[in-house]
């Protein structure tokens, strides 16, 4: 029998989004709102990380590099080495606000993290 939405080394993009982001401590910083995925090739880019706020009311979201999260067996859920200081002082949105489409914007976040183009 197999699961339609997990298996050893693959899960379903359902089963990733709320999952639980930890830092390097293991201490719960936020969970992942949803991911974003590169069109021609498929590639996660980004997991965008809900931190804050209260029953999702007054979160920030920090678009996080995808390559910056490893999933924790042990945690369950995902854990990044980013420290929290600067996921703090990275690029951010209020709820739904990020304007993806703004390569400015993008690559602000790009340039933050270090990521290559």
């Amino acid at each position: 029998m197999t699961n339609e939405d997990e298996t050893v080394s693959l899960i379903g993009s359902d089963k990733v989004q709320g999952s639980a982001v930890f830092d390097a401590d293991g201490n719960k910083i936020g969970s992942i709102e949803r991911l974003m995925i590169e069109k021609s090739s498929g590639r996660v880019s980004y997991a965008v990380v809900s931190f804050g706020g209260f029953l999702g009311i007054g979160d920030d979201h920090y678009p996080l590099p995808w390559p910056s999260l490893k999933y924790n067996v042990e945690l369950g859920g995902y854990q990044t080495m980013v420290t929290i200081d600067q996921i703090k002082g990275a690029p951010k949105a209020a709820s739904g606000e990020w304007n993806w489409a703004d390569t400015t914007r993008t690559k602000g976040l790009d340039d933050y993290y270090g990521v290559p183009i």
